[in-house]
C-alpha cells in the first residue's frame, strides 16, 4: 500500500441529536460531507456521538435502587442506539464514500451477538470505499458509566493500515491505561485518535503525553453540547437545573509527534477543526525516541494482549 505522507484531517466537534438516532445519522451525514470539502481524508468524531454521551443523566439510580423513570430513560438510550452492523453504519458508510475519505465516530452499539439488552461504548473505523472496517470496544467505563455500558475485551483493538498511515484509537479515559496506550504503540499506531467527553485542562496534557509517548499524531475529539440539546421529557431534566448551561465545553485538538499542538484546543462552540499532516515528522521525532524501537528493553519489560474474544454466554460448547 503507497504511502501519502502529508494529508488533511479533521476533527469533528459537534453535539448530539440526544436520543435521536436518525437526526444523528443525518447530522453525522451533513458533517462528513462538509468535512470531504474541506479536503480532509481522516475524518473523526467524538465519542458517543450517535445517540449521545448523556452528560448529567442518573437514569434514577442511586446505590440499591432505580427507579421506574429511570428505566424508561435507559430504554429511550437503548432504542436509539445503533447495531453494527445496520442500516446507520451503512449510512454513514455511503457518506464516507461520497467524501473518499476515513471516518472514526464514536457511537452506542446495541448488542446483537446474544441477549441484546448490553449497550457499548464503541468507536467505529470506515474506509473511503464506504466499508466499515472495524470497531473498537471501550474496554472499561469511568464511574457511573458502568450503569448503562458493558465492557469490551481485547479482540476489538485494532490498528488499520492506510495510505494515510497507521490509525487506531482509544476511547477516553483509555488513555489514561498505560498498557492499553502500549497495546496502541506495538501495533505500529501513527493518527492516534482519542473520541472523548473529557474537557478538563488535564485532558490536554493527557493528548500532548501520548504524542511525545508514542511519536504519533493525536487527533482529540469531543463533543460541544447544551442543555437545550437534551430532551424535555426525560426524568433527569430535574436535575438539570443544577448544572449549567454549556454541559460540554468543547476542547477539540490537534497534537504533533513532538508533542505541540498543530490546533489547541477550542471551547464553545461546535466547530471542524482542519491540519496538514506530514508523516515524515514521525521518523524526525523518532530519531531520539522509539517507545518500541531503540528506546524499548524488552529484555526487562514485556507486554501481553489477550486478543481473544470474551463470550457472554453461560453455554460451554
Amino acid at each position: 500500500m503507497k504511502e501519502k505522507k502529508q494529508f488533511k484531517v479533521a476533527v469533528v466537534q459537534a453535539g448530539s441529536e440526544v436520543m435521536d438516532k436518525v437526526k444523528g445519522v443525518k447530522k453525522t451525514i451533513r458533517l462528513i460531507e462538509e468535512a470531504g470539502q474541506g479536503g480532509a481524508k481522516i475524518i473523526v468524531f467524538p465519542e458517543a456521538f450517535i445517540p449521545a454521551y448523556p452528560r448529567g443523566m442518573s437514569f434514577g439510580t442511586v446505590v440499591g435502587s432505580r427507579s421506574n423513570e429511570g428505566r424508561k430513560d435507559f430504554f429511550r438510550y437503548w432504542d436509539h442506539s445503533i447495531t453494527v452492523p445496520g442500516g446507520e453504519t451503512a449510512e454513514i458508510g455511503k457518506a464516507a464514500r461520497k467524501a473518499k475519505a476515513y471516518v472514526v465516530i464514536g457511537v452506542i452499539e446495541k448488542d446483537s451477538e446474544s441477549s441484546q439488552g448490553t449497550l457499548y461504548c464503541t468507536a467505529l473505523f470506515f474506509g473511503p470505499d464506504g466499508e466499515l472496517l472495524g470497531k473498537h470496544r471501550k474496554l472499561k467505563p469511568t464511574g457511573s458509566e458502568r450503569l448503562i455500558w458493558g465492557e469490551g475485551d481485547g479482540s476489538t483493538m485494532p490498528v488499520f493500515d492506510t495510505p494515510y498511515g497507521r490509525i487506531g484509537a482509544l476511547i477516553c479515559w483509555e488513555n489514561y491505561m498505560p498498557l492499553a496506550r502500549a497495546a496502541m504503540y506495538d501495533q505500529g499506531v501513527q493518527l492516534y485518535v482519542a473520541p472523548t467527553a473529557d474537557g478538563r485542562d488535564a485532558w490536554f496534557s493527557t493528548m500532548r503525553h501520548v504524542a511525545v509517548e508514542g511519536r504519533c499524531f493525536v487527533l482529540s475529539c469531543n463533543q460541544y453540547s447544551t442543555k437545550d440539546m437534551y430532551p424535555e421529557d426525560i426524568s433527569s431534566r430535574k436535575e438539570f437545573e443544577e448544572l449549567p448551561e454549556e454541559l460540554t465545553r468543547g476542547g477539540s485538538c490537534i497534537v504533533d509527534p513532538l508533542g505541540e499542538f498543530i490546533v489547541a484546543p477550542v471551547f464553545g462552540e461546535e466547530k471542524i477543526l482542519y491540519a496538514d499532516i506530514d508523516l515524515n515528522k514521525i521518523a524526525e521525532a523518532q530519531f531520539d525516541f522509539d517507545v518500541v524501537g531503540h528506546y524499548a528493553r524488552p529484555d526487562i519489560f514485556q507486554l501481553t494482549v489477550n486478543k481473544q474474544e470474551q463470550k457472554n454466554t453461560i453455554w460451554k460448547k
